[in-house]
């Protein structure tokens, strides 16, 4: 077998479990909010795969977490790690950093809803090194 397919297969071997933990998040709506100007009501979800993870970030926005399935592990910095059931909340104000965002479960995924009062236009996460 040639070298290049060998090195393409390995790659695919470590790689592709990295890059299937990787969240999927949908925007489900936007809204501009008449009396608040320039500023808008965007509603995502997240969906992580089993051992899925979000990288460092902050929102600059408040951002209201739903769990609807799974368990999520929540942590701003300076805060204390949480463990997040269905139907429980979490709350993330725009000067905070997520340090922790992961599903509990190797072998389950989980999925929430964020609801985030951002400015207008603002990208809905901003990663952090």
């Amino acid at each position: 077998m040639p070298t290049k397919t060998i090195l393409t297969i390995l790659f695919w071997l470590i790689a592709g479990p990295l890059l299937a933990q990787e969240p999927n998040v949908m925007e489900r709506m936007s809204k501009d909010l008449k009396d608040l100007p320039g500023k808008e009501g965007t509603m995502i979800t997240v969906e992580y795969p089993p051992g899925g993870k979000d990288p460092v970030h902050r929102h600059n926005a408040h951002a209201f977490v739903y769990v609807l399935e799974g368990t999520v592990v929540m942590q701003l910095k300076g805060g204390k790690e949480v463990t997040l059931k269905p139907g429980e909340t979490f709350y993330e104000g725009p000067n905070d950093i997520h340090v922790v965002g992961r599903n509990a479960s190797k072998t389950q995924p989980a999925k929430f809803v964020v609801v985030l009062l951002k400015d207008k236009g603002a990208p809905a996460l901003v990663p952090v090194k």
